[in-house]
């Protein structure tokens, strides 16, 4: 176990961490809140302990890929507590479970809340909150990726660690050059949101703050009626935009390239926009009677569809007033989720294509027994090693699920409240139903589930193995032998 780069990477976590949170500490200035100086403290810390991690440079800068989740997994968990501190602090969420809770939900672009009443936050602590989902959509790591020369092809373990998807490769030939290929893609799409609001009349503040929450399909609202109380133009554009960062980015590369065929030709895709084009079909037609207007309705169910489906939370109306089977397309499409390669949750269509195929081709073993044929995307055949990859996810997805709902039900909440407090966290959505749906919160659980929960959500958004792995006792075992053989030497 290379300890060193992982303590390295700590470092830079922390050192990139508390340059992030200079902003905060200028909307404060802006707004003449003394909150700032909480954000300016943490900033300090996080300064110190990052220069302290990285005053030495690795010998050896090379790393497998269990470094690559170890370090992945253990970033995530210290970016987290350190961007809770300043809420603790200020006083906003006095208890550190319920900040952690808060902070957790950002990074992991979650938007599951335990607050109340949003609107009594400061604005700097509104915007850090919003913050933190864009900072985790495309993924802190690979935003060091990009700015940080690391050496060696051992990068793109540290990619994939943290990337979501079934596979991660490269889009160039160097993975410093995805990264900032990745993150320019990003930041373009953001700040044409951004414009686009401002172009309905939206505040700037709220603009911003609303555009971080869709580029990184997180979900945190700055008003307590989430988007419900803006213009329908804003809602549309909001609509739009969280529809498009829950499409596979490769896509936008090869739009880029003005290779169009090669952008539209990419099956998930295709499949991704099929399944909200249904969802918002059947949904509207579900809810038209209940509504003013075919247009309101199919604005209301295009709105919803999106954010559930690019696992998203934001809400323009209470959904949990909607006839079951509504809702039961809202709770399938929590688990469908985004594409991979994009900045949404859940389990992602491509692996729902892959099981899917995989199930057809097993139906047609059975009818003929002697055909001998691969699963094919996009025209190219899976190796068995993804197909195999993707049902082990599928089942340990399963497990986790299951005992956390089982963990979570200890508490005696409704089954509703319960199985969808789970689904919405482990697929980083945010609302669910019942008690938890887009006018509640996540405040009434216990500690012990709210823990639960923030499992969950750190291990949906890392794909589940490189949050896993830190249990497994080989990597302990590795850990106490590398500091061993570094004291002999």
């Amino acid at each position: 176990m290379n300890t060193s780069i992982i303590r390295y990477i700590l470092g830079q976590v922390m050192g990139v961490e508390s340059i992030l949170m200079i902003l905060p500490c200028i909307i404060a200035l802006i707004y003449g809140e003394k909150e700032g100086l909480s954000y300016l403290i943490v900033l300090t810390i996080c300064l110190l302990l990052g220069l302290i991690a990285t005053r030495k440079k690795p010998k050896n800068t090379i790393f497998y890929l269990k470094e690559g989740c170890t370090a992945t997994a253990l970033s995530w968990i210290v970016m987290s507590i350190m961007g809770a501190l300043p809420f603790v602090i200020t006083g906003e969420i006095p208890s550190f479970t319920d900040a952690l809770f808060e902070t957790i939900s950002g990074f992991t672009t979650t938007g599951a809340s335990i607050l109340p009443d949003v609107e009594a936050l400061s604005h700097c602590s509104l915007f850090w909150r919003s913050f933190t989902h864009w900072i985790g959509g495309m993924g802190v790591l690979v935003f060091i990726l990009a700015i940080i020369p690391l050496s060696g092809g051992s990068n793109i373990n540290l990619m994939r660690a943290e990337s979501p998807g079934p596979s991660v490769g490269k889009l160039v030939p160097k993975i410093k050059s995805t990264a900032k290929l990745l993150y320019i893609i990003y930041f373009a799409m953001t700040f044409i949101e951004v414009v686009l609001l401002l172009l309905g009349q939206m505040p700037v503040f709220d603009s911003i703050c609303t555009s971080l929450g869709t580029a990184g399909t997180g979900g945190f609202g700055i008003k307590c009626d989430s988007i419900a109380g803006y213009s329908p133009y804003v809602q549309w554009v909001v609509t739009i935009f969280m529809i498009l960062f829950g499409v596979n980015f490769n896509a936008y590369y090869f739009i880029i390239l003005k290779q169009f065929k090669k952008s539209f030709a990419i099956e998930e895709v295709r499949c991704y926009f099929l399944i909200i084009l249904t969802s918002i079909t059947m949904i509207t037609v579900d809810i038209y009677h209940s509504m003013k207007s075919f247009g309101e309705a199919l604005r209301h169910a295009s709105f919803q569809v999106s954010s559930i489906i690019t696992t998203t939370g934001f809400a323009t109306i209470d959904f949990n007033q909607w006839a079951p089977s509504s809702k039961c397309i809202l709770v399938i499409l929590m688990f469908i989720g985004a594409c991979a390669g994009s900045t949404g949750g859940g389990i992602k269509v491509s692996r729902i294509v892959i099981v899917f195929k995989t199930i057809i081709k097993e139906l047609n073993s059975y009818i003929h027994p002697k055909s001998i044929k691969k699963i094919k995307i996009d025209g190219k055949p899976i190796e068995h090693e993804v197909v195999r990859a993707t049902n082990v996810y599928f089942m340990t997805f399963m497990m986790l699920f299951s005992l956390s709902v089982f963990a979570v039900s200890l508490e005696g909440r409704s089954a509703v409240t319960t199985f969808t407090a789970v689904a919405a966290t482990i697929n980083n959505i945010g609302p669910g139903l019942d008690l938890v749906g887009p006018t509640g919160n996540f405040a009434f659980f216990s500690n012990f589930s709210k823990y639960v929960l923030m499992f969950d959500m750190l291990a949906g958004r890392l794909e589940l193995f490189p949050l896993l792995i830190l249990f497994h006792p080989s990597i302990w075992l590795d850990f106490v032998a590398s500091k061993t053989k570094k004291q002999k030497n």
